[in-house]
């Protein structure tokens, strides 16, 4: 993949996809499903904050003060 095309993955075409199989020897389904996989998670991501309670705390901040360390 470019710097591009994995900076901005929303402008990766079907040929695109088909260059990005071949060079990474995999089916396109399998570009397809990491593609899709990637903006799903970018959603999560987004939404993480929102869980927190709208803390103004760091994404993961919230979460590591929640944890119990056995350490």
């Amino acid at each position: 993949m470019t710097k591009e095309e994995r900076a901005n993955p929303s402008i990766i075409n079907p040929s695109r996809k088909k260059r990005i199989a071949a060079g990474a020897g995999v089916d396109i389904s399998e570009v397809n499903r990491i593609v899709k996989q990637f903006d799903q998670m970018k959603k999560m991501m987004k939404q993480l904050p929102g869980m927190m309670g709208g803390r103004k705390r760091g994404a993961l901040g919230g979460l590591m003060g929640k944890m119990k360390l056995p350490f």
